[in-house]
């Protein structure tokens, strides 16, 4: 059998590992789950149990996005079908955990670190969208679905210019891209009622 086959596997299990949630168990026994959000991010684990721990967890989560593509990268000998495939089932992973009962994030970190070993200028553009989001609107959830939907034009732009991406890598980014609005749909119903809670830049 084809050892890439086995990719797609590894990159869900890999996304899959619910680090907020292990992370504020360990911590003092609470299920981030029914805290907060319930949204076992690294925002929610921020608010619930502090920085040091939501910032354990963005790198963590990250992290495994990125290790999922990286192995995809070396398994494969750098094919972008299959480090794209890896990309999108890590944060299907993330979405969907197996290890939660199907119950996950909302894919943000996990995306950026799965694009970054493929594309990091677009990554590196998305972010700069999300920081002025932030600061002229102070809500995270839209500023990662701005930055989320900025992803595959940014990856148009900037992947090989000036010539188009490849066509997987161009599906790959609109899937990833749909995957995280899609997730953030209690944050749109709060955001058109404007009972989305802002940022606070200063206490």
């Amino acid at each position: 059998m084809n050892p890439a086959w086995l990719i797609p596997v590894i990159a869900y299990l890999l996304g899959s590992i619910p680090f907020g949630y292990l992370i504020v168990k360990l911590r003092g026994g609470r299920d981030i789950r029914a805290a907060g959000s319930g949204n076992i991010g690294a925002a929610n684990v921020t608010r619930t149990v502090g920085l040091a721990a939501g910032i354990a967890t963005l790198l963590l989560d990250g992290a495994k996005g990125y290790f999922a593509v990286w192995l995809a990268g070396r398994m494969t000998e750098e094919s972008i079908l299959w480090m794209v495939a890896a990309a999108v089932m890590a944060m299907a992973g993330h979405l969907f955990t197996v290890f939660l009962k199907f119950k996950g994030g909302r894919g943000v970190a996990t995306g950026v670190g799965a694009f970054l070993p493929i594309c990091w200028q677009a990554v590196a553009g998305a972010f700069v969208v999300w920081v002025l989001v932030i600061f002229a609107f102070r809500y995270v959830s839209l500023a990662s679905m701005t930055a989320a939907a900025a992803l595959p034009p940014l990856i148009y732009a900037l992947y090989a210019p000036p010539h188009a991406p490849p066509m997987e890598l161009s599906i790959g980014a609109v899937i990833a891209a749909v995957l995280i609005i899609w997730r953030h749909r209690p944050n749109i119903g709060r955001l058109i009622d404007g009972t989305e809670p802002r940022l606070k830049l200063r206490k």
